[in-house]
């Protein structure tokens, strides 16, 4: 049996974001739960431009080469861990932006995200971005990733861990195992 593809989405696109560093450490801490062939999916390469499809995405009727490439990257998918800032008490255009590019493609796919920020923590920018995700008809998780005061826990140019961001990787990746198996048996 093949393992599912998760994608790991880097939302962040700005200079010196600490988006990929946290990417990359949830990563690694997935890879040694296994169950996921993973790919990192980073935004700031993809490098879409503001939405400039003529069709609506519902039709799939893509013109520009951009958008087929990105319809083919998330098509590989069968679950997603959007890593995402939060910026004003919101998430970001960039993923806004790729997210509004696709339709079919996300529909019926699995989902959770892992936020970080200041004090929240991102949790609002998740809470925002669920409706969304719903919209798109994905099958969000219920247990996500939180990161409060992200920038004191780099060092390095490293992310670094600790227990209770430890404890929810742990328990995200076992729901998106869950919920991705349970979509592939539906």
């Amino acid at each position: 049996m093949t393992k599912p593809t998760l994608q790991v989405i880097v939302a962040s696109t700005r200079p010196r974001r600490v988006g990929r560093m946290v990417a990359d450490y949830i990563v690694e801490r997935f890879a040694d739960h296994g169950g996921f062939e993973i790919e990192v999916v980073d935004l700031a390469e993809v490098a879409l431009p503001l939405l400039d499809e003529p069709n609506h995405p519902r039709l799939g009727r893509y013109e520009h080469e951009h958008t087929k490439a990105w319809s083919a990257t998330i098509s590989r998918g069968d679950a997603y861990l959007i890593v995402m800032p939060e910026y004003n008490h919101s998430f970001n255009a960039a993923l806004k932006n790729a997210l509004d590019y696709l339709n079919a493609e996300w529909q019926g796919k699995t989902v959770a995200v892992a936020s970080y920020g200041g004090v929240s923590g991102g949790t609002r920018a998740a809470a925002a971005i669920t409706e969304v995700l719903v919209t798109l008809g994905m099958i969000v998780s219920n247990v996500g990733i939180a990161i409060p005061m992200v920038q004191s826990h780099i060092a390095d140019g490293r992310f670094a861990g600790y227990p209770q961001v430890e404890q929810a990787i742990e328990s995200t990746h076992a729901a998106l195992l869950e919920l991705t198996r349970g979509r592939a048996g539906a």
